[in-house]
């Protein structure tokens, strides 16, 4: 049994964004991190001095470990934004100029 089916959701019409220019199924509702998780993308900015990768670490908002750049927007976080039909999703480097 998948996660939605334990919370008897119904979500709407899955649709495609981009991430690195590969497609992804997101669904209504998912933040940009929930529809990369889903997709098996666990790491998607690097730290500015050492490169390292990073993800979700808080999930809510509070930490900036989750920052993407979102059709040319650097600095979202990815935890926040609800992705959107057709959103371009790009990796971000260091401070995302």
């Amino acid at each position: 049994m998948n996660p939605l089916e334990l919370a008897r959701a119904r979500p709407g019409e899955a649709f495609t964004v981009t991430f690195d220019g590969r497609p992804v199924t997101a669904l209504p509702g998912q933040t940009v991190a929930a529809a990369l998780w889903a997709a098996g993308v666990t790491a998607w900015r690097s730290t500015r001095g050492a490169g390292r990768p990073r993800g979700v670490f808080c999930g809510i908002g509070v930490c900036f470990d989750c920052l993407v750049t979102v059709n040319g927007r650097a600095n979202q976080r990815a935890c926040l934004i609800p992705v959107h039909p057709g959103d371009v999703i790009r990796t971000q480097e260091g401070t995302g100029r």
